[in-house]
C-alpha cells in the first residue's frame, strides 16, 4: 500500500519539477510539496508516514555508528 502512495508522489513531484521547467536542485521542495498534496486526502497517510518514520530512522542508525569508547579525544589531550 505505502508503494503505491510513494509511486503517486513520485509522479506528482515529477509533473512539478517538468512544470517549473526542469530547473534543477529543486527535488526535495517538489517531492514535499507532492507528497502533501498526495496525503491531505489519503486515508492511508498515517501508515505512509509512519513506514517512512521507521525506514528514516533505521537509514540514520546505519549511516551514523555509535562510538562510545572512543578515546581519541581524550588521548589527544594528554598528548600535549
Amino acid at each position: 500500500m505505502t508503494e503505491l502512495l510513494e509511486r503517486k508522489i513520485r509522479l506528482h513531484a515529477q509533473r512539478l519539477y517538468d512544470q517549473r521547467g526542469q530547473t534543477e536542485g529543486l527535488a526535495l521542495q517538489d517531492w514535499v510539496e507532492a507528497e502533501s498534496r498526495v496525503l491531505e486526502n489519503s486515508v492511508l497517510a498515517p501508515l505512509y508516514r509512519k513506514s517512512r518514520t521507521e525506514t528514516s530512522d533505521s537509514e540514520f542508525e546505519n549511516s551514523n555508528p555509535q562510538f562510545a569508547g572512543d578515546d581519541s579525544g581524550s588521548s589527544e589531550a594528554g598528548a600535549d
